[in-house]
């Protein structure tokens, strides 16, 4: 496919003030170092992968019920493995969570895989919904009347709270190639981790 029908076939999204345009959101790039970012590939690839969905994913903490949309007590599987226990302290350090979060979805996203527009369960889970990009940058949309869409480089962290983490939408549609900022961005593997704090009765 030629640049040109590329350009004619993708969505161009330009940069924009978005953590001002949607008030909760944080996004910070380069949270972890490229050597951080390889060595978690590496561990998170030794793991057993999960292929109940058209993605791989991953568990733990929690085992997530994707039909209920839930992370309830009685699906715990245990404490966080060091490797993921270290990155959720790091983020209690940095005050972005209050506490330790205690459950983590990893997924994995080939070229032209996505998930769809959601907000996190509200009675499930608690106030801040995180998530570090690995591997390929991809564009993620927000929807809340209007729709805005970000880039997530390779080893960025995305913060949800408030107004983000509650009212608006957040997914990634399903495309081999984005366009953003009259530029196009090839997709390749991109592994999320994405961390929570269970709220329990």
């Amino acid at each position: 496919m030629t640049n040109a029908l590329l350009q004619n076939s993708l969505f161009d999204f330009g940069e924009l003030d978005i953590a001002a345009t949607i008030p909760g959101l944080t996004y910070i790039p380069e949270y972890i170092t490229r050597e951080q970012e390889n060595e978690l590939i590496s561990v998170i690839d030794q793991q057993i992968w999960d292929y109940t969905l058209k993605r791989r994913v991953q568990h733990y903490g929690y085992q997530y019920n994707y039909r209920t949309k839930a992370a309830p007590e009685h699906s715990y599987k245990g404490i966080l493995p060091l490797w993921l226990a270290d990155l959720a302290a790091d983020l209690r350090h940095r005050s972005i969570f209050p506490v330790d979060p205690d459950q983590v979805i990893i997924n994995e996203y080939l070229p032209g895989q996505g998930i769809a527009l959601h907000v996190d369960h509200v009675d499930y889970f608690t106030d801040v919904v995180c998530s570090l990009s690995l591997g390929s940058a991809c564009v993620m949309d927000f929807n809340h009347d209007t729709t805005h869409s970000l880039l997530l480089d390779p080893r960025s962290l995305l913060i949800l709270k408030g107004e983000a983490r509650y009212l608006w939408k957040h997914g990634i549609s399903k495309r081999r190639y984005d366009g953003y900022n009259g530029g196009i961005v090839a997709r390749r593997r991109r592994i999320s981790l994405t961390f929570r704090k269970v709220a329990l009765s």
